[in-house]
Formats: structure tokens, C-alpha cells, sequence
């Protein structure tokens, strides 16, 4: 972190991308006029525009250039003249293992005027965070095919495990819980599933209670998977902190925007926390490129996406503001979170933010 001017590197991306994105820079330049500080963005074009022009996802010197930066603000990326999985291992997946952004943060929050599918459940019910590993498991790449394109292909897709990716992700995890402090208890979940996947989640689970011993004042739970998909619609409010693997953690945290009022609020982060990384947030939505140049998409979920970055980024008092002037605007302000359906344009709720610092 700069001790002066934060530097964010910003990539609009795709589609809605770079207007759900100027929303959010709007948002950040009111709020530093109001918490008095300092920042400077440098914008990158990557995505799948210039994939089609230059057939690369991400130029000679881009992760190089990325480690200069305190944070990385990213709109979305995809286009439908893309094949989908280019841009997404390409660009998004290879940021995150180049700059070893082992955390993948997803708050799940019900706002304030935000309907959710589950019946009788308010804001007080819907308030948990999802901590993935983000470097490791089937996402690592390791496999491959025998006898492709013929009746005895054989296709395999390994999950790797580590400890030091285990350890790492899990004691950030019990730091974050306990700093979490949950007036209703500090209670931190580890989801697996140990009686099927004996060998990497017993990784998982030893290492889960070796770290535990040194956080006595946090409560150890546990869910296979599967369980943990039933209770989250029929208990979410059991839910302090989420710690899990990369591909369950994938899963469910879509589960998780759909009982929060879906992807148009729903935003995280992929964070290095060590000294001198370099962590990406972004909203979870994607470019949505039936609503380009509409005006009509939600940007609540890149407003969040940047109050999380100000939050991780030196400036925690900034991402707070954001985060209650959200809630003002969404609780007072929106008829609905769908595109089109908001009561008001794209440019009008970022305004409306702005207002309610």
C-alpha cells in the first residue's frame, strides 16, 4: 500500500463493464473529496475487444505492470464474440494466480429494501461472508485427454491441494472472523466434503483443526457441502464466516448472491493480503451485453465492489460511507435491483450514491 496517493489500475472490460465502472469511479471521487485523500487510476482495455483485434487476453508486461498499482478495479469481462472460458482463464484466472490472490471475499448482505426468493427472511437474517481459496483445486488446470474424439476418450481433471494454500486460506479466514467480532458470535464454518473426498479434504479438515487451536474465542463448525446448500436457504442466519475450496466456494457463493437479491448487488474480492500484494475487486454480475448502452444495468454491485476496495485498500472509514449511502439508496430510493426495472437509470442511482455520502 502507498503511503501517499492510492494508485488503482482500472479495467472496465466488457459490455456494461465500463458503465457499471464509471459509476463507481463517481462514487470513489465524492468520497475521497469527503474523507480527504488522495488517488490516481490508470485505465487498461483488456478484455474481449481487444482480444478480437489482437488475438491475446493479456499483453507481454501486464501482470508486471498491475504490481506497480495498490489495487486493481475490475468492471467485467465477456463478449459474445468470444468463446467463453478465454477470457476467463486467460485474464481473470491468470491474475489471480500471477499476483497469488489466495482469498476470494464474498460478503453476502441482504440491503436494506432488497427483496430476497427466501420467505420471511430480512437484512438481520442474510449477513455472512464466503472466504474461497482462489489459487488452487480443479481451477489449477491439471489434467488432460487420452484418445480425444474417439469412442474411449478418457478425460481427467485433477484437484490439487496444498498445505501452505490450505493453512494460509484458513488462518486469514479465523483472523477475518475474529476482526468480523459477530455481536452474535464469532463462529467460522468450514465447508467440505470429507466423507467423499478423503484425501485432499482430510487435508482440509486436519489443517482446519491444527489452525483452530490458536483461536480459542472463535467457534469451530462444519458442513459437507451439499448440507451446507440446504441450510443457507432454510437458516442463513447460522452463518457467520464461510471458509471452503475454490470449486465449492464458486458454487455456493452464487447461491449466496441469489439470497442477497442476486448478481446486480453482489460484489467481491480476489485479495493477496500479504505485504506489497496487489488484490482485484469487482462486482459478480458480469458484462450483461444485452444491456450495453441501455443505461439501464445496476451499478450497486460496482459501487460495493468498490467499497470493498477502499475497505482493503488503506482507506476503511471511505468503504463504510459507501457501503451505509448504498443502503440509504437501495432502502429509500430503488423500486427494484433488476435491469430496467430500477425506477431509475444507471447514472441516476451512481448520482444517488453520491448524494447519500
Amino acid at each position: 500500500m502507498s503511503a501517499s496517493a492510492l494508485k488503482l489500475a482500472i479495467i472496465p472490460g466488457d459490455g456494461t463493464g465500463p458503465e457499471v465502472t464509471a459509476e463507481a469511479l463517481k462514487v470513489l471521487a465524492a468520497v475521497a473529496r469527503l474523507e480527504r485523500f488522495n488517488y490516481s487510476t490508470k485505465e487498461f482495455d483488456w478484455g474481449g475487444e481487444r482480444y478480437l483485434r489482437t488475438n491475446e487476453t493479456l499483453p507481454a508486461g501486464a501482470v508486471e505492470a498491475l504490481r506497480e498499482f495498490d489495487a486493481i478495479y475490475l468492471g467485467a469481462v465477456g463478449h459474445p464474440e468470444v468463446k467463453p472460458g478465454i477470457l476467463e482463464k486467460g485474464l481473470l484466472l491468470e491474475l489471480r494466480f500471477q499476483l497469488d490472490q489466495y482469498i476470494n471475499l464474498r460478503p453476502v448482505k441482504l440491503y436494506a429494501g432488497v427483496e430476497t426468493p427466501l420467505a420471511g427472511k430480512t437484512s438481520k437474517d442474510i449477513d455472512f461472508v464466503v472466504v474461497r481459496e482462489n489459487t488452487e483445486d480443479m481451477y489449477c488446470g491439471t489434467g488432460g485427454f487420452l484418445k480425444k474424439g474417439t469412442a474411449d476418450e478418457v478425460a481427467t481433471q485433477t484437484a490439487v491441494y496444498t498445505r501452505k494454500g490450505c493453512e494460509r486460506c484458513i488462518r486469514w479466514a479465523f483472523e477475518y472472523t475474529r476482526k468480523r467480532n459477530n455481536p452474535k458470535g464469532k463462529r467460522l464454518t468450514l465447508v467440505a466434503k470429507t466423507n467423499v473426498l478423503t484425501f485432499g479434504h482430510d487435508l482440509w479438515w486436519r489443517t482446519f483443526e491444527s489452525v483452530a487451536r490458536e483461536y480459542p474465542d472463535v467457534e469451530m463448525d462444519y458442513n459437507h457441502v451439499d448440507a451446507c446448500c440446504m441450510w443457507m436457504v432454510k437458516n442463513p442466519e447460522h452463518y457467520d464466516v464461510i471458509v471452503t475450496t475454490n470449486m465449492f466456494g464458486d458454487i455456493i457463493t452464487d447461491l449466496g448472491a441469489i439470497i442477497q437479491g442476486g448478481l446486480g448487488v453482489a460484489a467481491g474480492g480476489n485479495i493477496n493480503p500479504d505485504p506489497g500484494g496487489v488484490s482485484m475487486f469487482e462486482p459478480m454480475g458480469g458484462s450483461a451485453p444485452k444491456y450495453t448502452g441501455l443505461n439501464v444495468i445496476n451499478p450497486i454491485a460496482a459501487i460495493s465492489a468498490m467499497s470493498m476496495l477502499l475497505e482493503h485498500s488503506g482507506q476503511p472509514a471511505a468503504g463504510a460511507r459507501i457501503m451505509k449511502a448504498i443502503q440509504v439508496v437501495t432502502g429509500t430510493k430503488m423500486a427494484s435491483q433488476s435491469a430496467g426495472k430500477m425506477g431509475c437509470s444507471t447514472s441516476e442511482v451512481g448520482n444517488l450514491v453520491v448524494a447519500a455520502l
